[in-house]
């Protein structure tokens, strides 16, 4: 073989070998986005309720305009998703979710919600 045929399967080689790096990145890069969003969405159904129960009256089964009482329901605690722990004050929520799976070296994904009787805030931890 000439050194123009050895010179182009070395390029050859590094093109694919820098493509399969490129594409791992992106896999995992997406997965952990698709991680995060699961646990986004399931605390914006803990969100609604945690509101539903804040606007019922305590009559009925509700918080009465306040938050006291209410906790993440027994069957949502712990999903395919994450696990989910709140910290309950009269006018504010917090729940902080954590993801099922290690994702990079040793941490999950872990977001943090925080929930008021007319809107709420994510903010994400890793």
């Amino acid at each position: 073989m000439g050194q123009q045929q050895l010179l182009l399967i070395i390029l050859g080689v590094i093109i694919v070998g820098l493509a399969i790096f490129t594409g791992i990145n992106l896999f995992t890069a997406n997965a952990i986005e698709t991680k995060r969003n699961n646990l986004i969405n399931e605390c914006v159904n803990l969100a609604s309720m945690a509101q539903q129960h804040y606007r019922r009256p305590a009559e009925l089964g509700g918080g009465g305009r306040t938050f006291d009482r209410w906790v993440v329901p027994v069957q949502l605690r712990v999903t395919a998703s994450g696990r989910y722990t709140s910290a309950v004050e009269s006018q504010k929520i917090i729940i902080t979710a954590v993801g099922n799976e290690v994702v990079t070296g040793s941490d999950s994904v872990e977001v943090q919600f925080t929930i008021l009787p007319d809107e709420y805030a994510t903010r994400v931890i890793h």
